[in-house]
């Protein structure tokens, strides 16, 4: 009838039959008896129908709970002839529910926001001609037209033109990032997770004053945008630990309470009063010890804050990582592609005697042309601007020796390419002084050195660096504000790599030469001292991320496999936004305490209170009143905002 908000405008007409039905009764002495009664037993039907609705409905599922007693609590109170008082403890009972789902609505209705964001329709060019075609037939490598200023309907990477697009609706950037076309559509299209972050767009973000061409590397459902949507309204069955143990409390505590109900309908065998009196007092306790606020104290401020943190460009994936971050101690970071840009470039080409640069380089870049890792993505890149376009022979069958290196084959012979320590080890040959001697040199520089063997020749040494990120340095402090006070940085560079980054962004532990299963135990080892957290990019670091408190991947939007495999996903490549979500989940958690506090604090009093003697009309809005504390005091998260430092 009037939409979501249906059981609001009945709670609100119950009131107003409530208010006008007390009015007449007590102001109008001349007016007929039954004329109150009238409206209150109307006011009964409109703060009672969507509790008999659900009450009904929970009875079929063999759940006894709080719509429940609150019907038994009213039918007691019109039985005793208290209209009024039934009508007062349905109409603040159903305008508590009215306003819980309206508060659930809109953080609900904040999470659709999202998915609204991207248009209905895209122009797509096809057999020469730029036609509108519902975004839903969109097929992967169509190219899509974006005017100036438009939305984007696509996750994909520029084919054509230049422009700033403002990422703010999925990553949470405040400004706008400069765009331009890939360098190879060809490569770009096989390894579409690996296009660089100034060719990649998402659906939803808005385009600026230039106009560009896209090519489409998703379907509109498996959008970034359409994931966020997706794992944000599943994270709602995800329950925290707070959550579990209100759920806990209520099967233990509801049947204690009808217990002593029961009881408290024979006390007229012990205390000389009516029975009408007995009655009455046995629904007051009803009424009070009914945990409604304590129901929803969790699962709204929950809601809430995942809702939140998905507007600042934060996937939270349920109610356990938000509370988990906000009791955080401890941090572990990845340096390549988290403390660091993960753009390492060549620093250092060191040829074996009797080989050419140009021999080195060739072969590096023929077989690291064929990995994602940002190491040989880097080679891969400079190693081809070194060459002066020289002509590069294409490698075959790619393996990757996890943590160590990679091996291929090109002109039928095996190409090594991997640190020191991978030579020597599981049937390769170790390396030459020669070059033992290179490597050395290179990591006491704290260069990132790998060594390139095409058959059985060495061909040299080459030393990489990554550029250590702007904002981390920053954003570490912020979190030491926050008070996490122990962060690590756990690395599978050589040690002294590892600690020339870590001193540069400020960060005292730095652990190096880790492969990853060492990581994987550096992560339990910190998890057994305290509730740890790990930053990694969701790929490489997914085993570690897993077996942390919780895993927190950085530049999600881009990457699949960083979305399915963390508990925390910053959808942009920046850390800034880490303080953001911690202090937010701190912020959720101090709710959440504050919530469950306000309502078993108000059950205790008025558990005895009304054993005592207190009425109902006190005890219902009371109970009541808390209920609505609570559902404002949670909707506070939609409103938060990082503390400017």
């Amino acid at each position: 009838m009037f939409g979501q908000n249906t059981e609001l405008v009945f709670s609100v007409v119950c009131g107003a039959l409530l208010g006008t039905g007390f009015a007449i009764e007590k102001l109008a002495d001349n007016a007929a008896g039954w004329i109150p009664t009238v409206l209150f037993v109307g006011a009964y039907f409109f703060g009672g129908f969507y509790t008999v609705r659900e009450a009904i409905e929970n009875l079929r599922l063999r759940k006894f709970e709080i719509d429940t007693l609150m019907l038994v609590a009213a039918t007691g109170a019109a039985s005793l002839g208290a209209w009024a008082e039934g009508a007062l403890l349905l109409f603040l009972f159903s305008l508590g529910h009215g306003l819980e789902h309206y508060a659930m609505g809109r953080a609900k209705r904040a999470i659709e926001a999202l998915a609204a964001l991207a248009p209905a329709t895209a122009r797509v060019r096809r057999d020469s001609d730029v036609r509108e075609v519902p975004v839903e037939e969109l097929r992967v490598g169509d190219v899509v037209v974006v005017r100036p200023n438009e939305r984007l309907p696509v996750d994909g990477f520029l084919v054509k033109g230049t422009s700033s697009v403002n990422q703010a609706p999925v990553t949470g950037e405040s400004i706008p990032v400069d765009k331009q076309p890939v360098d190879d559509a060809r490569t770009a299209r096989k390894k579409p997770d690996a296009v660089e972050a100034t060719s990649r767009v998402f659906a939803g973000t808005i385009n600026g004053a230039g106009a560009i061409e896209v090519e489409v590397t998703r379907l509109s459902s498996e959008s970034a945008l359409a994931k966020v949507v997706k794992m944000v309204n599943e994270a709602e069955a995800q329950k925290s630990p707070s959550q579990r143990f209100t759920e806990k409390f209520e099967r233990i505590f509801v049947p204690a309470v009808l217990v002593l109900v029961a009881l408290l309908l024979f006390a007229g065998m012990v205390v000389d009063e009516p029975f009408s009196a007995t009655f009455y007092r046995a629904m007051a306790v009803l009424v009070a010890a009914s945990p409604c606020a304590l129901a929803i104290a969790t699962p709204s401020a929950v809601l809430s804050g995942v809702a939140r943190a998905a507007r600042g460009g934060v996937l939270i994936k349920g109610g356990a990582p938000l509370e988990n971050l906000g009791s955080l101690k401890a941090i572990a970071f990845d340096k390549t592609g988290t403390l660091t840009e993960g753009r390492p470039h060549i620093t250092d080409v060191i040829a074996a005697d009797g080989i050419s640069e140009k021999e080195l380089l060739t072969v590096a870049v023929a077989v690291e042309s064929l990995s994602d890792h940002p190491l040989a993505a880097a080679i891969a890149r400079d190693g081809r601007k070194l060459l002066n376009g020289s002509v590069v022979q294409e490698a075959s069958h790619l393996q990757s020796l996890t943590g160590r290196g990679v091996t291929a084959t090109l002109d039928n012979e095996t190409v090594w390419i991997g640190k020191p320590d991978m030579f020597g080890a599981e049937a390769i040959a170790p390396l030459g002084d020669a070059m033992m001697k290179a490597a050395q040199m290179l990591r006491s520089s704290g260069r990132t050195t790998m060594i390139v063997r095409h058959g059985d020749r060495d061909l040299g040494a080459i030393g990489l660096m990554d550029t250590p990120r702007a904002s981390a340095q920053a954003a570490l402090q912020a979190l030491r504000d926050l008070g996490i006070m122990r962060m690590i940085m756990i690395s599978g560079d050589h040690q002294r790599a590892a600690e020339a980054v870590a001193k540069e962004v400020g960060i005292d532990e730095a652990w190096g030469d880790l492969m990853p299963e060492d990581k994987v135990e550096a992560i339990q080892k910190l998890r057994e001292e305290a509730k740890v957290a790990m930053v990694g990019d969701g790929v490489n670091d997914a085993p570690a991320m897993a077996n942390a408190t919780v895993g927190i991947a950085m530049g999600a939007a881009g990457s699949d496999v960083a979305l399915e495999t963390a508990d925390v996903a910053l959808m942009a490549d920046d850390l800034k936004h880490l303080p953001f979500v911690v202090g937010l989940s701190r912020h959720t958690r101090a709710i959440i305490l504050q919530n469950v506090y306000i309502s078993l604090g108000v059950v205790a009093f008025l558990l005895p209170a009304t054993i005592l003697g207190l009425g109902i009309g006190t005890a219902v809005a009371m109970h009541e009143g808390s209920t609505l504390i609570v559902v404002f005091n949670a909707l506070r998260l939609l409103a938060y905002r990082e503390k400017s430092r």
